[in-house]
């Protein structure tokens, strides 16, 4: 009498699968930047108002504290300075190149009114009616927005 051997299916060693799923999880997470680092050193004024700023399509007007005006599209790395008397060119330019762009300033707690003053004045010449401004949600510490 002949005795039938069981069948065996194949069987696969995952150890190496494994290994190399746990090498890139370390590359993505050793290399990945979450936030880029801020050019202009800001302190946010704080509010109690919070609004989500959205995630793309952002155009920042960023007023420093010593008065100077940076311009550019969030996620850029470095927003370029610019004149005040240029300001209102710019955002023509900046807009009409993509129309989608929402309007924020970004203006340090410290800095005089004067300057953010002039901003919105560029901001009517370039005929943007609608513009948030970014604070820090009193206690909290986050980004958020008021318009």
């Amino acid at each position: 009498m002949i005795k039938k051997m069981k069948r065996r299916g194949p069987s696969l060693d995952m150890t190496a699968m494994v290994d190399v799923a746990f090498l890139l999880l370390t590359f993505f997470m050793l290399t990945t930047q979450f936030k880029a680092p801020e050019p202009v050193p800001i302190v946010l004024p704080s509010s109690n108002t919070q609004i989500k700023l959205p995630a793309t399509d952002i155009l920042m007007v960023t007023v420093a504290e010593d008065g100077g005006v940076y311009v550019g599209e969030e996620g850029q790395d470095d927003p370029r300075r610019i004149q005040m008397s240029d300001l209102d060119d710019a955002l023509i330019q900046l807009r009409s190149a993509n129309p989608n762009l929402r309007t924020v300033i970004k203006a340090d707690r410290n800095v005089e009114y004067g300057p953010i003053e002039d901003v919105m004045a560029a901001l009517k010449t370039a005929r943007v009616s609608k513009f948030s401004l970014i604070t820090d949600l009193e206690g909290a510490g986050a980004g958020t927005a008021a318009e």
